[in-house]
């Protein structure tokens, strides 16, 4: 036998294994730069939840200066009180929003009271109870506003309670029972 054939063999081995090792390498150093990346997207998505939660326990206090400064006279010290508490809530990214005037968004804006108004094309925030708050994109939460729209159509009218049955009752079912104590 010829040197030549064994030792080719054995080269083309030797060359298999290399590309093996060579693309498990390749998998695992992607599988490490992936998890790099997903720990990179967790950190922040952590700093955003706990920066969400210490903002959400401080607009009571926010709320609490906004009503001193409207009630009660401005004075340096709650003036200065007010602008720092707004200046580094502004610097966090949080943003107020709730304006009178604005349409009435259901997503952002808590209803307390629909005034009806014939003049009215939609629904509008007539009276902002409180205003409501962003960080970023995320809502803190939603503005308590007073709306003032047309009245109710017929088309939106309340639904019926769960289990009553009206005509789009089946005809092939009795009613329910009835059940008196």
């Amino acid at each position: 036998m010829t040197r030549s054939g064994p030792q080719s063999t054995e080269l083309q081995q030797l060359r298999r294994l290399v590309q093996e090792r060579t693309a498990d390498l390749q998998r695992v150093k992607a599988e490490y730069d992936n998890y790099r990346k997903r720990v990179r997207r967790d950190r922040l998505a952590v700093r955003e939840i706990a920066a969400a939660n210490v903002v959400r326990a401080l607009l009571p206090v926010l709320d609490a200066v906004d009503r001193a400064c409207a009630n009660e006279p401005l004075t340096p010290g709650l003036q200065d009180i007010a602008g720092s508490l707004k200046e580094q809530l502004g610097s966090l990214g949080v943003t107020s929003f709730g304006e009178m005037g604005d349409r009435f968004d259901p997503a952002c804006h808590e209803a307390l009271t629909h005034h009806v108004s014939a003049a009215a094309d939609g629904l509008v925030c007539s009276a902002v109870l409180r205003p409501g708050y962003r960080l970023g994109e995320n809502l803190l939460r939603p503005a308590t506003v007073e709306v003032t729209g047309p009245a109710p159509s017929a088309s939106s009218a309340p639904a019926p309670q769960c289990g009553a049955r009206g005509s789009s009752a089946r005809p092939d079912k009795p009613p329910l029972p009835v059940v008196r104590s």
